[in-house]
């Protein structure tokens, strides 16, 4: 690929950290390994390191959107200060074609005591414009801001999401070869960040290309089409953007990490009597998804086998195992879940995702309140979960995932989750368009105006 194509590249970046235990050992550095050297002695360190970066490197190409994802603390705010040229990396280096526009931080590059108008002249002048190029590209940005009156007010007055609503609008309007943003668009409000996602479709439809750091696996998932994955400095992941969600997800609630066990409680006997579920031929021994018609094999499973989804029904009205679905039509889906260890609470929780993975709708037996599979979960039972919904999917591909996991606290541990695992194709329609058939209703009528 000519370097030419490239926007950014980024080879074995690192970034190191001192850390002082007290203020005294600071002084002790930058004093005692020269005399120690001077003595013939191996010298001595007085900090501890800290590698907020270590080897990290990737390429962006210009007109690409590049997603950034990671847990706080991975180094990704650090990656991209090093990438602006705010901030020196400890070995490595970075290569930047075009203009740079970023948004770090809230506010940042702003003077508060100076107007919005002032800061928008200011802010592009650091970005290369000339004032007559400011002065033909205001009415956008401050159109597209839309803050009002408060353009001519200190910037010390505004609220956060009026602030970064003029920044956004500052780099966005002024055409860069680069953009970064910095999780600065979750602060402003929805209909805003409509807007700014907007803005960001046509940056790269112009040959912008685009660095987007933020927690939202979605937004990930919709708008990049290449993800990184970060964690403790180091590049876990670098691809499509589901499987480096996937990978995140793994991080998020560790994979892993093998869960203490509840407090020495006994589980409560659970009563029978009134309870009706269908037998549907379940398998209850051994995994026997493959075996479905429905099921997709690029399912990605992981968990720490506490628990394991078994097999799993699927009818569309009383069709099992369709090939494909219509909008309207009943959906039945059980499920049967065998119990590996003691499990205290468990919660049982489906989602329904787009093939682009835009959730269109996820529960779970808690905000069910679904209270008789909390009192399951002894050693070696088996559960089943009759599931029942009617289909408001417009046409298109989707994907079921299933999952297992307990609460301790906080701490969300999963025992097996099955994402994609069961493939939805919900038949074509002319009726209507989206992702959702929500049954609207229209009628009209002539009205006759009275002279």
């Amino acid at each position: 690929m000519s370097s030419n194509d490239i926007a950014i590249r980024v080879s074995n970046l690192s970034k190191r950290y001192e850390i002082y235990a007290n203020p005294p050992d600071r002084l002790k550095q930058f004093v005692m390994p020269r005399l120690q050297r001077l003595t013939g002695r191996e010298p001595k360190q007085y900090f501890r390191e800290f590698w907020a970066l270590n080897d990290v490197s990737f390429e962006v190409k210009k007109g690409e959107t590049v997603g950034i994802i990671g847990r706080n603390g991975s180094g990704k705010s650090t990656l991209l200060q090093i990438i602006c040229g705010t901030l020196s990396p400890t070995s490595g280096s970075v290569e930047t074609n075009g203009r740079i526009a970023a948004l770090l931080e809230l506010g940042s590059g702003f003077n508060p005591e100076f107007t919005g108008r002032e800061n928008v002249y200011m802010n592009a002048a650091v970005l290369g414009l000339s004032k007559e190029e400011v002065d033909e590209r205001f009415d956008d940005i401050a159109a597209f801001a839309d803050i009002g009156l408060f353009i001519d007010q200190p910037v010390k007055t505004y609220s956060s999401g009026m602030a970064v609503r003029l920044a956004f609008a500052v780099q966005s309007q002024v055409e860069p070869d680069i953009l970064i943003v910095d999780e600065a668009l979750s602060v402003g409000d929805a209909k805003f960040q409509v807007k700014c996602f907007d803005q960001l479709r046509q940056l790269k439809e112009n040959g912008t290309s685009i660095l987007l750091v933020t927690h939202s696996s979605e937004q990930i998932v919709t708008h990049c089409t290449t993800a990184i994955l970060l964690n403790g400095g180091i590049q876990v992941e670098t691809g499509k953007p589901r499987h480096v969600v996937n990978r995140y997800m793994d991080l998020l609630f560790g994979k892993e990490k093998i869960p203490k066990h509840a407090a020495p409680e006994q589980l409560p006997k659970v009563p029978t009597d009134g309870i009706n579920i269908t037998s549907y031929e379940l398998s209850l021994l051994e995994d026997n998804f493959s075996k479905r018609n429905s099921y997709n094999p690029h399912e990605y499973r992981w968990g720490d086998s506490a628990a394991a989804i078994l097999d799993y029904y699927l009818a569309a009205d009383d069709e099992p195992y369709p090939s494909a679905i219509s909008m309207g039509q009943r959906i039945t889906l059980a499920v049967s879940v065998k119990f590996n260890r003691d499990i205290y609470r468990p919660i049982f929780g489906i989602t329904i995702k787009t093939k682009e993975g835009i959730t269109v709708y996820g529960v779970n037996s808690e905000t069910l309140e679904c209270d008789y599979i909390q009192k399951l979960g002894g050693s070696s039972s088996i559960m089943q979960v009759e599931t029942a919904f009617v289909c408001r999917l417009a046409p298109g591909d989707y994907f079921v995932s299933l999952g297992l996991a307990t609460k301790h606290g906080e701490e969300v541990i999963p025992h097996d989750r099955r994402y994609d695992s069961i493939h939805l194709q919900v038949k074509p329609s002319n009726t209507l368009f989206g992702i959702a058939n929500l049954e609207l209703t229209m009628i009209a009528k002539e009205v006759k105006v009275v002279a």
